[in-house]
């Protein structure tokens, strides 16, 4: 059976993990040679005795993974100053430091304050300084968002690290697995299970608010499409026609799903609206079409067909009317995924057994294979646009990778002891 139809019709490629979770680890496989020295000194803490959340090491641990940093340890730090008046510039730049980061962390009757400030070592002067509440359980995601402020600071693009991915993952218990949907945050923590089924679940979708998941469950032994609010866990069984209800996506305004069905004898695509329930069907065609994904501007749908003979993407508006073919490059193109400002698309990207994530600029039509192979699959471009998140397998082992769109930045998700697939990174 070929990849595509494999992907299509079992999609369904069982990954086995021997606990129902572990922590994420992220190693840098390949970082940017021009990564910029910085310092995340501990904060300090007053008014507690101890803190549920080491803010700084969050922020050290963010800044470092992304591959455009370089942290110190704090072992090899001259000195640990929490305010302005304590540092000494002279001592950090005989280390070869260029930015500085200090904080405090304060607790009052259980809600905490976090400030900071970001320095300019060799120029001596403060470059951003904020503060902000915080709840304990919250801890964690303003560490993120201290994060995200430097990032945006220092590289001018807006950081991820407050972001959500979503994953599939499946546990084996003598001869039945359990299969899960769960969230967490971008560095792994936090995971929550959404859905769990001993029958297969696949293609989780966020909505472009990040408050709802839609994604394919076969709980009831044949599949059905489900849509899941996040807050509260309700969910509504949206598609479940005679035959494959699969490849859910999200038009831009949330109103709207794409989506593959068999319903009349040949996977197609169409588009469910949310609200009254109508279906249009947007292609027809004896061969298969699946895999659809909106453009951000809501007025295309790319999808994946083998109508030419082998799997290949097309494009088509959202309002119906003649499909056209996308990409030519190579014997397989599919799973395509726009960029956020829609002037890009990632795919995987196959010639002969050697499957890759790949990116075409939609304009010139400039092809860049970005992975070395040879099972990755899923691909899904962070929300500033500057990474794809996207599953690989060797031999025995599934994991999560993340490549930067020039191929520069490289990273593996390591989770202990298992094995994840279908990542889709929250809006």
């Amino acid at each position: 059976m070929s990849f595509f139809k494999r992907i299509l019709l079992v999609g369904l490629i069982s990954f086995y993990v021997p606990s129902s979770y572990a922590e994420m680890t992220i190693e840098i496989t390949e970082g940017i040679e021009s990564a910029l020295p910085i310092s995340v000194v501990p904060f300090a803490m007053q008014g507690a005795s101890g803190v549920p959340v080491d803010v700084s090491f969050v922020v050290n641990a963010d800044l470092g993974r992304s591959g455009y940093f370089k942290t110190l340890d704090r072992q090899s730090m001259p000195a640990k100053p929490s305010t302005a008046e304590a540092v000494q510039f002279k001592d950090w730049q005989a280390i070869g430091q260029n930015y500085l980061v200090i904080g405090q962390v304060t607790e009052e009757r259980g809600q905490y304050n976090v400030q900071f400030q970001l320095f300019d070592v060799y120029k001596g002067q403060p470059i951003m300084g904020y503060r902000m509440a915080s709840s304990a359980g919250d801890l964690r995601r303003t560490a993120h968002h201290i994060s995200d402020l430097i990032f945006e600071k220092l590289t001018g693009k807006k950081g991820v690290f407050s972001g959500r991915i979503a994953y599939i993952t499946s546990i084996r218990q003598g001869r039945q697995s359990t299969h899960k949907l769960q969230i967490s945050d971008a560095d792994g923590f936090n995971a929550q299970t959404i859905a769990s089924s001993v029958e297969p679940l696949m293609s989780p979708a966020w909505s472009p608010d990040g408050r709802k998941i839609a994604y394919v469950s076969f709980e009831k032994k044949s599949a059905a499409i489900y849509v899941q609010t996040l807050a509260t866990g309700e969910r509504a069984k949206v598609a479940e026609f005679p035959g494959i209800n699969g490849a859910p996506s999200w038009s831009p305004d949330g109103s709207r799903l794409a989506l593959t069905l068999s319903k009349d004898g040949n996977p197609d695509i169409y588009v469910l609206n949310l609200v009254t329930r109508a279906l249009t069907k947007m292609t027809k065609s004896f061969a298969i079409d699946t895999e659809p994904t909106w453009s951000p501007d809501g007025g295309s749908i790319v999808f994946t067909s083998d109508r030419g003979g082998k799997p290949q993407l097309y494009i088509v508006s959202s309002q119906g009317g003649e499909e056209r073919r996308l990409t030519f490059s190579g014997n397989y193109n599919a799973r395509a995924s726009f960029s956020p400002d829609g002037r890009s698309i990632a795919m995987v990207h196959g010639n002969g057994n050697n499957y890759r994530i790949a990116v075409m600029d939609l304009s010139t039509k400039a092809f860049n294979v970005l992975t070395d192979g040879p099972s990755d699959e899923s691909p899904s471009f962070a929300p500033n646009g500057s990474m794809i998140l996207y599953a690989s397998r060797k031999g025995s082992s599934g994991y999560l990778s993340a490549v930067s769109l020039d191929g520069k930045m490289q990273q593996k998700l390591v989770f202990d002891s298992s094995e994840i697939r279908e990542p889709a990174w929250s809006p």
